[in-house]
């Protein structure tokens, strides 16, 4: 093989180990194959592993100011932005079976205002876990005590409750109180500012969920006031309530955001919110720990990328084998392992017949690919003694070259 052809074959391969693949665009991967420990039952992916799909990019938003609402975050949906036409994201909260009417709330000052005796306020729009931001101001002239001053409430999918009150040297019941889970768990603070100006309110939401008629996650809540946490991941013990203690319902899958008319004209301004990914609990994919279900079914639709990536390398070429051998990582196929044992092994033969200064040419290709058998063989999934490995190991050694230590021990 001609020079400049070995160095061309060399950083083909350097270049596959290290860096993005080009069939599987959609993981973005990049960084070293055959590195930190594989995927097993109930996580799909190697610890580091390059082909594990990448955050997307949000543009955060910007802080409130007293007399100037903040910028949501880019991926954030507006429900409310102080124009009269986000008033036609809401509606008034008629009874089931009624037809929907418009909203008897106004729009003052850009701020989205209760009307007393008018009723509640729904979002047209229905979502279910996410993340809520809600800014409310209680009325500068402070009339009434207790619950009767600047009470409202933010009632998530139409059902549980944080309450919106205005506790600024106002005390009421505990679980009652700005930023309780009402009528479940009071708030650890009050980080209020006085009355008249705005509260910046942001809600972490996960509803209850059931399966078979059994509740497996009882949902939480965690809330920050003004940037003070004040529910940490707070379970739900379901919707909450008034007098009575709240008991487990089932939540439906999504419902509107409520807004609570409780005769007090409070005021709210820049409501919007982010919806949350499924848990693993639903079959999500994208926490560290899932279901052997969702685990099992993500790893065969990695592996089944990977081995398309393959596909489009020349065929025998040693990237073609590497890129085979890394599907094994995710799914045992026995047809993949076939192809990478037949080329594994026709390539150390070629490896062993090199002249030593062939073989030192090649150092970089053959360490990297002593690495990846050493590494299929350490997590099972080539024979312990897979003979290519002793092969390339015994190149290794003749030639001088410091390995790592081998991967072959767990």
């Amino acid at each position: 093989m001609p020079p400049t052809s070995r160095l061309f074959r060399r950083a083909a391969v350097a270049a596959l180990l290290a860096a993005p693949a080009a069939g599987l665009a959609q993981f973005h991967v990049t960084g070293p194959a055959f590195y930190g420990d594989a995927p097993d039952a109930t996580h799909p992916w190697s610890i580091h592993d390059r082909n594990r799909p990448q955050p997307k990019r949000v543009e955060p938003g910007t802080p409130s100011l007293p007399g100037q609402p903040g910028k949501p975050p880019s991926d954030a949906i507006v429900l409310f932005d102080g124009t009269e036409a986000s008033l036609a994201k809401w509606e008034a909260d008629t009874k089931a079976g009624e037809p929907a009417q418009p909203t008897k709330w106004i729009v003052k000052d850009g701020a989205l205002e209760c009307v007393p005796k008018s009723g509640y306020i729904r979002t047209k729009e229905q979502f279910a876990d996410c993340q809520l931001h809600v800014e409310w101001a209680a009325p500068k002239n402070v009339q009434g005590d207790s619950q009767g001053r600047g009470n409202s409430g933010i009632f998530l999918m139409g059902l549980a409750e944080v309450q919106v009150l205005d506790n600024y040297n106002n005390p009421t019941y505990a679980d009652g109180s700005a930023g309780s889970l009402y009528g479940i768990n009071p708030p650890m603070v009050h980080p209020l500012h006085p009355p008249g100006e705005y509260q910046s309110v942001d809600i972490i939401f996960r509803r209850p969920v059931h399966k078979d008629g059994q509740l497996v996650d009882p949902g939480y809540v965690t809330v920050f006031i003004n940037g003070v946490l004040v529910q940490d991941h707070t379970p739900l013990e379901g919707p909450g309530g008034h007098l009575r203690r709240s008991k487990p319902v089932v939540f439906p899958a999504k419902g509107p955001l409520k807004l609570q008319d409780h005769g007090n004209p409070v005021r709210f301004r820049n409501i919007w919110y982010r919806p949350l990914p499924p848990r693993p609990i639903e079959g999500g994919t994208d926490g560290g720990f899932l279901t052997a279900e969702a685990t099992a079914a993500k790893r065969k639709e990695t592996a089944a990328s990977i081995r398309a990536d393959a596909a489009k390398l020349k065929t025998g070429s040693v990237a073609h084998m590497l890129r085979l051998a890394e599907s094994l990582i995710y799914e045992k196929d026995a047809a993949a392992w076939t192809q990478v044992e037949k080329l594994a092994v026709a390539y150390a033969a070629e490896v062993k017949a090199l002249a030593s200064p062939a073989a030192e040419a090649r150092k970089g290709e053959i360490t990297n690919v002593t690495k990846a058998l050493q590494y299929l063989a350490k997590f099972d999934l080539a024979p312990k003694n897979f003979a290519p490995i002793g092969v390339l190991e015994g190149v290794a050694k003749a030639q001088g070259w410091d390995l790592p230590a081998k991967q072959n021990k767990k």
